[in-house]
């Protein structure tokens, strides 16, 4: 015989209440503990299981655990009474909050660190000074410039090259632990780019020594966007001669899609473009490895030029 629905309703809001009554009886640093053990959007709702759970779940006991130590200063200068920053960080949930939003400079400004919101897992941009870029001394081929609206002073600018070699390398001790991330180029390019029009280029991802993963992208800030166009024979009038030269438009594909199978660089919310170069699994933290990503063009030869880089980033993929 089937259980009345009613009575079935009935237990498991009894059982969930006695769970969440023995939950209430459990010391205060105990349940702390295991709410720093989920993720920060756990920790936010978990006062919707009890309102008594507020209070723990909004300590600096559960978010020190959400936050690098790498910014801990910015807590403790804003906390201190002689403090005159105006950062608005007064717990450590505004500081992961903060982190969130806004990336912090760290390694002499050459690397910027945040936080994804709802995992609250590390995402890196190592800053064209961090990069190791073929040239990059050589005034003829790049120079440094500061633009608005980067997160580092200093960007590189090409100017022209027809050798483009650009790594980074970050440790894997310093990515989330059981988290796939990807990497991606971020630059602009200028009015006067050229060379990169129907220029593949190679993009690596891989730890030193070990497999690397390899494609084929393009840096072409249009080609993702812009109409391709074939040539199609015309008819005209009763000779039925054909007009060869004619165009006739093609379909624009949506952004971030590929186009014909190739890979073309995707408008970010900042303004700036990227162009995915891979993914890396990072599987315990705990393994002292070094994580490289490159991007090359040095088969064919031909110059290149108005390329703005600003870094290279490495986030979790959603």
């Amino acid at each position: 015989m089937d259980m009345d629905p009613t009575v079935s309703t009935r237990r498991e809001e009894s059982d969930e209440a006695e769970a969440v009554n023995m939950l209430k009886v459990l010391p205060v640093d105990c349940i702390a503990k295991v709410l720093s053990l989920t993720t920060p959007a756990d920790a936010c709702r978990s006062f919707l299981v009890s309102t008594s759970f507020k209070s723990v779940a909004e300590s600096n006991a559960v978010w020190d655990c959400f936050v690098p130590p790498e910014s801990d200063y910015l807590f403790n200068n804003n906390s201190s009474s002689s403090s005159s920053s105006s950062l608005p960080i007064s717990s450590k949930k505004e500081l992961f909050l903060y982190l969130c939003h806004h990336p912090l400079l760290i390694h002499d400004g050459k690397l910027s660190l945040s936080l994804e919101k709802k995992s609250g897992k590390k995402c890196y941009m190592l800053s064209p000074k961090d990069l190791i870029i073929v040239w990059i001394d050589t005034p003829a081929y790049w120079r440094w410039t500061s633009l608005p609206h980067t997160r580092f002073p200093e960007v590189a600018e090409l100017i022209k090259v027809c050798w483009l070699e650009i790594r980074g390398r970050i440790n894997t001790r310093m990515l989330s632990p059981a988290t796939l991330y990807a990497a991606y180029l971020v630059f602009k390019t200028t009015t006067g780019s050229y060379g990169f029009e129907s220029q593949p280029i190679e993009v690596e991802i891989g730890l030193v020594g070990g497999e690397i993963h390899k494609q084929t992208v393009y840096l072409d800030a249009y080609g993702g966007r812009k109409l391709r166009y074939q040539i199609v024979p015309r008819r005209i009038g009763v000779f039925n001669r054909r007009i060869p030269g004619l165009q006739a438009p093609q379909p624009q594909p949506k952004e971030n899609e590929e186009l014909n199978g190739l890979k073309y660089p995707k408008k970010r919310v900042d303004g700036w473009l990227e162009i995915a170069l891979g993914e890396f699994f990072n599987r315990s933290g705990k393994d002292n490895g070094e994580l490289e990503m490159s991007v090359l063009e040095v088969n064919g030869g031909s110059w290149k030029g108005g390329l703005i880089v600003q870094g290279i980033e490495i986030r979790p993929k959603p």
